[in-house]
């Protein structure tokens, strides 16, 4: 197969952590949309997290453990790489230019696409890329009314009950992760302290 015709997935997110929710729309991407490689991309600066965020650092070493062993996955570092908010238009519009003629499909979680119309030009987006949406069992993707209509390619998701919000807060009530996380993932948390909430400095 040529360059050109390569079919690459990007699937965005904080990954803060990453854990086995996305690994699992990752695999379900590659088969359901045939892609040649499936490339992560961590955000930069989350232009809607209010919260302190990990270190890039941090969040691509806990994504290289999550992504060992298949080939198909790479890590997209242009975002952590550049400066200001990480649009999704911007890192689209700088892939096409580095790899002209590729063909560039945009997965979203259902959370994601329910909120697809306020994204920072989004109908721009839309025109140069296929989109795929995660679907829960027995629950169709549902989009505000700006975006119904369009057309986009369903991938079917088991009922998986996780989300990195919670990891963080069981981590920081002393309670296992290790059914949520790939398990080197957990590791890494454990061993670097991620998560934990800040003890006071003594005699304070």
């Amino acid at each position: 197969m040529s360059t050109s015709a390569r079919r690459i997935g990007l699937l965005g997110g904080t990954f803060d952590p990453v854990h086995n929710a996305h690994v699992a729309l990752a695999c379900v991407a590659l088969d359901t949309l045939a892609l040649d490689q499936l490339r992560w991309v961590p955000a930069g600066e989350p232009w809607q997290k209010s919260r302190q965020i990990s270190s890039a650092a941090h969040r691509i070493a806990m994504l290289d453990l999550a992504i060992a062993g298949e080939p198909r996955f790479a890590i997209e570092r242009c975002e952590i790489e550049r400066s200001g908010p990480s649009y999704t238009i911007d890192t689209v519009r700088e892939l096409q230019r580095r790899e002209p003629g590729a063909q560039w499909c945009l997965i979203l979680g259902q959370d994601q696409f329910t909120n697809l119309h306020t994204w920072h030009d989004w109908k721009q987006l839309l025109a140069r890329v296929t989109l795929a949406v995660a679907a829960r069992p027995g629950a169709a993707p549902a989009a505000d009314a700006q975006v119904e209509g369009r057309s986009y390619q369903v991938l079917p998701m088991p009922r998986m009950d996780v989300s990195a919000s919670a990891i963080r807060e069981r981590v920081a009530r002393g309670e296992p992760i290790d059914e949520l996380v790939p398990p080197a993932v957990a590791g890494y948390i454990a061993r670097h302290g991620l998560y934990l909430p800040e003890r006071a400095p003594p005699g304070s």
